[in-house]
């Protein structure tokens, strides 16, 4: 499984967000290695360069060997939560539809 992480231009992409994106993805989707092929990590200060608190927003898309790709968002405070919420809510998507396409495993 490739992982892919972006970030618009308000949020600092260094080596340090790569790794804790790559760490939430494989905590919550590492199970799936062999079933996905790829997944992108976006993230994003939905208030730019605004003041205010952050407002992170987090989309995570994964590609499915054989099927379309899903993708779940959250919202949060910070990067780490944002990311956390996002690969949970996208580990239960892809869950439900493997569990449909093999209802043996």
């Amino acid at each position: 499984m490739e992982i892919h992480t972006s970030t618009d231009n308000t949020i600092n992409g260094d080596l340090r967000v790569a790794e804790v994106a790559e760490l939430a993805v494989k905590n919550d989707l590492g199970h799936m290695d062999d079933w996905l092929t790829r997944v992108d990590v976006h993230l994003k200060d939905q208030n730019g360069s605004k003041k205010g608190p952050a407002n992170i927003r987090c989309t995570i898309e994964a590609r499915p060997r054989g099927l379309a790709p899903m993708a779940a968002h959250a919202d949060a405070t910070d990067i780490s939560a944002a990311l956390k919420a996002a690969a949970v809510k996208l580990r239960a998507r892809l869950q439900s539809e493997h569990s449909k396409r093999d209802p043996y495993r």
